[in-house]
């Protein structure tokens, strides 16, 4: 927030006060700084950043798990297929928001019986997602979610501008 110089004249006193304004915002100003230290392991292969700083002042938005569930409600039993469409639920929860995948500062999924073969399904969602902007992620490996033939859950943590 920028401040602006006020002049109160006062009994024949002129006093000079220093007030808060409301300054806009620009895209730069909410740019979130991604951080993949050098002399940790680069996770960027793998679809995520070790870390990412959102702006000073910044608004943050919450997004609820996002499920493979088509507009009717109905999951696809392939994990594959369920990946791709909680992806594209979250960009219309992003769209409605008014945000885009480079706000996202932090993703949490959750994966049911995960095993090493699903990584590459994750890995490739993410990156068509967010591409080079790969924000902060942890994956948790679950027995199951809230509705029994859900295999996937994708919640995000969104900088709004």
């Amino acid at each position: 927030m920028s401040r602006a110089i006020k002049h109160l004249i006062i009994g024949g006193l002129i006093m000079t006060i220093s007030v808060p304004t409301a300054a806009t915002a620009n895209e730069d100003d909410l740019k979130l700084d991604i951080v993949n230290p050098k002399n940790l392991y680069d996770p960027s292969p793998n679809g995520y950043s070790t870390a990412v700083i959102v702006p000073r002042g910044a608004r943050l938005a919450y997004i609820s798990g996002q499920g493979g569930q088509d507009s009717t409600g109905a999951l696809s039993p392939d994990f594959a297929v369920q990946v791709k469409q909680a992806y594209a639920n979250l960009r219309t929860a992003l769209d409605a928001l008014g945000a885009r995948p480079h706000q996202v500062a932090k993703l949490t999924v959750f994966v049911v019986d995960h095993d090493m073969s699903k990584l590459e399904v994750l890995t490739s969602n993410v990156k068509d997602m967010f591409g080079a902007a790969l924000p902060a992620q942890t994956l948790i490996p679950v027995p199951k979610l809230a509705i029994d033939p859900m295999l996937f859950e994708v919640e995000a943590v969104v900088v709004l501008e």
